[in-house]
């Protein structure tokens, strides 16, 4: 039985409307099976088919299988080698039912062994990957892996690599804020991984949390289910995954000089251990959670730098007197000198004094 919706060329059910063309389409054929070949318009013509019924029954029969393009007559070798021969256009041979069906039978056939090939295929490339690069046990070994990479588009891609194969928790803490990342390509990937049913969790300083653009990337991060917190100072950038690998700068003083990419649970839980410490001495950040900073937005180390560096003491006291490296210091009167819009120390002396910020 003919129906108008058949089984395309590629095994698909074909979706077009049923219409007008469902009393026209076997008569049609039948016609066709008639005279074996012959001209399509010739037949569709004396059926009386509207054009659009003309067009929309030619393709269903050749998708069917029922009828496909031919001559009307046999050309003679001599025409064949004449460069002004031409096939009829419009001239079609119809097709016997079973062979049609046959022919489509052939075609799944066809298809299903192409589908078990890459199936194949791809199983042997996991049997490869199993037996000769992952090694027995290898996901949860013990040994200790490192590589050092200073190529920062190596960088990204391990990171985008270790993230992508967390399973359980993912930990990370950026002294150096949100700026240098991608907010989306952030959002898209902690969706991603909280729906997997992964632990996002991420430090960030306070004073990034007093910076509006910051505190926006904080704020959507929070508002989809990671755990934020901030805290006065942090030791260097970090990302960690499932204790198995960590990402860490290479020289923490220094983090655009490159990373270190740390595998195994003996190694990884040392990086762990100095996460832990620095998440349960901060604070949870939220709406309903302020920094720890005073009205004038700085917080108790700022203020007591600032102070410092007005009564004229050098950064290696400062630091001394506030427990931080020299580098620390430089990086906390940098930004002070950016908050009060000053060019130098000295104009951001005077400018503490007028706003009150050393009272």
């Amino acid at each position: 039985m003919i129906t108008t919706g058949g089984v395309m060329g590629d095994g698909r059910a074909d979706d077009r409307s049923r219409g007008p063309v469902d009393g026209r389409l076997l008569p049609l054929y039948q016609e066709l099976r008639r005279r074996g070949v012959s001209n399509y318009s010739e037949v569709a013509a004396s059926l009386g088919l509207a054009p659009e019924e003309y067009e929309r029954c030619r393709d269903e029969l050749i998708a069917l299988g029922l009828i496909v393009p031919t001559t009307s007559t046999h050309a003679p070798p001599r025409d064949l080698r004449g460069t002004g021969w031409r096939p009829d256009t419009d001239a079609v041979a119809s097709v016997d039912p079973e062979i049609a069906l046959l022919r489509v039978l052939d075609r799944e056939r066809e298809r299903l062994r192409e589908h078990l090939a890459e199936a194949d295929q791809a199983y042997s490339t996991l049997e490869t990957l199993a037996a000769t690069v992952l090694r027995p046990g290898a996901l949860a070994r013990a040994e200790i892996t490192v590589e050092a990479i200073t190529d920062y588009r190596r960088i990204q891609q391990a990171l985008e690599d270790i993230v992508d194969v967390t399973q359980r928790a993912s930990c990370s803490m950026y002294p150096t804020g949100p700026a240098r990342q991608a907010p989306e390509r952030i959002f898209e990937r902690d969706r991603r991984k909280l729906a997997q049913g992964v632990r996002v969790r991420a430090i960030y300083r306070s004073w990034d949390a007093a910076r509006p653009e910051a505190a926006e990337v904080l704020h959507r991060r929070a508002e989809l289910g990671v755990e934020v917190r901030v805290a006065p100072e942090l030791p260097m950038t970090m990302v960690i995954v499932d204790e198995q690998y960590a990402l860490v700068p290479l020289r923490p003083e220094a983090p655009g000089e490159g990373a270190i990419l740390a595998g195994g649970p003996l190694l990884v839980r040392s990086f762990l251990n100095l996460y832990e410490h620095c998440w349960h001495t901060a604070t949870p950040f939220g709406d309903d959670v302020a920094p720890e900073r005073g009205g004038d937005g700085l917080s108790e180390q700022q203020r007591n730098a600032l102070q410092m560096l007005a009564a004229g003491m050098k950064d290696e006291k400062i630091a001394r007197n506030i427990g931080v490296s020299l580098r620390t210091v430089s990086r906390i009167i940098s930004e002070l000198m950016q908050e009060l819009g000053a060019s130098s120390r000295f104009e951001a002396g005077v400018r503490a004094v007028r706003l009150g910020w050393l009272d």
